[in-house]
This record gives C-alpha cells, sequence and structure tokens, in this order.
C-alpha cells in the first residue's frame, strides 16, 4: 500500500506528459518557455484571479512576496506554530522575526483570536513592529480568512496566504489561492497539484505585485537581464515542469472530487475510533493529508505498520520549539493546544486512487485496536 499513488496518475497522463517534454526539446526553451506562460493562465483561471507567477519552489512562493513588503529585520510577522518550517523560514531570511501563534485543535489552522492577542501583546511591547500575518491551510483546509483579514485591517498589516497544502481547496465559494490580496502555493510532488521536483506559484489581484514579482524572479531585473532594478532571486519555474502541471490540470478537477470521497469513507468509518479532523461548513478541503489524533500514537502507528500501512507524522515538533528559532525565547507549553497536537496527530494513505478495500482494512485495524 502506498501512502500517496503517483504511479496510477501518471499512467493516466503518461502520453500528455511525454508530448510536454517532446514539444520542450523541440523548441529548446528550458527556462520560461511558452509553458510557463500557459500554465500561469490556465491556474489564474481556475483560482479566479487576474495574475499568477510561476516561481522555483513553494518557499519561493512565500519569500517573494515578503521581499516586495520590505520585511526587515525589527519587523514581526505572524503566523502558525503548527506547520512546515517554510513558513516562517522565510520570515527569519529576511531578518524579521517570526512571532507564532497556537492553533485550534479541531482545524488546526490558526486561531483567530489568539492570532489578536498575540498582536496586541507585541504592539504593546514596542520592541518590534507587527507587518503582517502568514496564515496556512494546513492539509488542505483553508483557514478563516474572514476573522483574519478583519483583524489585518484592524491593525494595518497584509496577509499572505500559504495555500501550499490546499490548492484546489475553497472556502465561501472562493478558491485557495484567492482568498488574501496575495498567495503562495507549492507544487511539491505529494501536494494535491504537484509538479516533478520542485515548483510553486503566487497569485495575486494586484497588477503592481505582479510586476514586481516578475522583476524579482529573474534577479531583479528591468527592461532585460542585465539591466537590474532591485535586488531578486533566482525563482524561475523550468518549461518541464510546468509541461508536468499542465497534463495533471486536465484531471485535477476529477482528482479533488475523488479525494472527498476518499476522505468521506475515512470519516464515516473512522467516527468514534480516532480524532477525526473537522471541515468547517463553508469549506472544501484540498485533502493534502487526511490527520487524525488518538491518545496512543505510537501504537496505531506500529500496529498498522505491522500490517503493511503507511503512515506519517505532520508535524511532530511545533516551530516554537525548533531548535532553528531556539533564540526567539519559546518555552514548551507556552501553545499547549499546537503542543498537544503533535503529540497526537499522525496522517494515514490518502490520494484519489486509494481503494474502498484499503481503506476498510485500514479503519478495521484502527477499530480493533
Amino acid at each position: 500500500m502506498q501512502f500517496i499513488d503517483l504511479s496510477t496518475q501518471q499512467k493516466r497522463i503518461r502520453g500528455a506528459i511525454e508530448a510536454g517534454f517532446k514539444k520542450i526539446l523541440d523548441h529548446g526553451q528550458y527556462i520560461l518557455g511558452p509553458e510557463i506562460g500557459e500554465l500561469e493562465e490556465r491556474l489564474a483561471a481556475f483560482t479566479g484571479v487576474p495574475y499568477a507567477v510561476s516561481v522555483a519552489s513553494g518557499t519561493d512562493a512565500l519569500l517573494m512576496p515578503l521581499m516586495i513588503e520590505k520585511i526587515a529585520p525589527g519587523d514581526a510577522v505572524f503566523t502558525t506554530t503548527f506547520t512546515f518550517i517554510a513558513t516562517a523560514e522565510v520570515i527569519r531570511l529576511l531578518g524579521a522575526t517570526p512571532v507564532f501563534v497556537d492553533i485550534d485543535p479541531e482545524t488546526f489552522n490558526i486561531d483567530p483570536n489568539k492570532l489578536e492577542e498575540e498582536i496586541r501583546r507585541v504592539a504593546s511591547e514596542k520592541k518590534l513592529k507587527p507587518r503582517g500575518i502568514i496564515p496556512v491551510d494546513l492539509f488542505g483546509q483553508p483557514a478563516d480568512y474572514q476573522a483574519i483579514q478583519a483583524i489585518a485591517d484592524k491593525f494595518n498589516l497584509f496577509v499572505l496566504e500559504d495555500a501550499a497544502q490546499s490548492f484546489g481547496a475553497a472556502q465561501k465559494g472562493k478558491k485557495a489561492g484567492a482568498l488574501a490580496k496575495v498567495a503562495a502555493t507549492s507544487f511539491f510532488p505529494a501536494k494535491p497539484l504537484g509538479c516533478y521536483g520542485d515548483g510553486g506559484m503566487i497569485f495575486t489581484d494586484q497588477k503592481s505585485v505582479f510586476e514586481e514579482l516578475l522583476s524579482i524572479r529573474v534577479h531583479g531585473q528591468g527592461a532585460d537581464k542585465y539591466t537590474n532594478v532591485r535586488v531578486g532571486i533566482n525563482g524561475r519555474m523550468d518549461s518541464l515542469q510546468a509541461a508536468v502541471l499542465l497534463a495533471k490540470m486536465t484531471i485535477f478537477p476529477e482528482e479533488i472530487e475523488l479525494r472527498q470521497k476518499v476522505a468521506a469513507r475515512y470519516q464515516q468509518m473512522l467516527a468514534g475510533s480516532v480524532k477525526v479532523p473537522r471541515i468547517l461548513a463553508e469549506n472544501i478541503s484540498a485533502w493534502a493529508q487526511y490527520s487524525v489524533r488518538h491518545p496512543h500514537r505510537d501504537e496505531v502507528i506500529k500496529k498498522l505498520r505491522e500490517n503493511g500501512i503507511p503512515t506519517a507524522i505532520y508535524y511532530p515538533i511545533p516551530l516554537h520549539l525548533q531548535a532553528a528559532f531556539a533564540d526567539l525565547g519559546y518555552r514548551k507549553n507556552d501553545f499547549p493546544l499546537a503542543e498537544k497536537t503533535a503529540g497526537e496527530i499522525f496522517s494515514l494513505p490518502m490520494h484519489p486512487y486509494l481503494p474502498e478495500q484499503a481503506q476498510e482494512k485500514i479503519c478495521q485495524i484502527i477499530s480493533r485496536f
């Protein structure tokens, strides 16, 4: 049994991928070839925003908007402690300070009430200047953007949607990637829409941001690549990855529907055996992972593995307890809900092609335990 089944997916689109690769080999534009523009237009239309800029990774997709905001030492950017390090890493790369916030244990997303408390605390201390918020759509479910944007407006902060796990999700009819003025996503192979390497994309409804992103991703270029008007990065996506994503987009809406069916079966069969995820009524999750909680997680995982069922833990150590952020002075029990969740959570196989029989086996083992 596979945790994520990319081979079945590839069989469906192998011909389209190979045709795309052949086209690139024929025209020879391996970086920023015509496939890049086609992909950006396709995903902007899918997401419902005017502008999309492809980049080399999901991390670059988070970093570049912060560069536009001129995030620098002395600035505070607020984000969840329960996520992958890239979200906070980009803040530190620019010399600013990530300020962590506890989570809602039902959705695993940042708690808006605790977010406002942290913003007020930092503002009152006057050691750092509150500048922005990076909510994370964890495991595929959008954060509460209505509440978060209201808080941002109150304190004059920007919001950068981290949609690395939620491309294909929706909230109140709007797609992930369109839930803030600027959003970042990742195309790491394990994501709901993944390429065959690293890749990412930034979505925005602001033309000025779009134009600056185009410059930043090619070393801050101006009229040409040897005219540099700002400091940028090498953030370009290669044409081969775009070809993979274009092929995958032909079946992506269907795969999102299949993920809903797989998740619904889990929800039904696991009710009462583990703490299943809660999807809010206004949300559609992309189900990047199917993560559950159990107080005796390690014993459950051991029994599953004895039966050939892979699992994963996202995330065993909250960011405020990571050695990389030790200098920020956080301590154990600072964010009890995230810490408790980190000690109980584990993820089960989740992909569009997971057979119902395999799910039954997984759920029977957990139920017996």
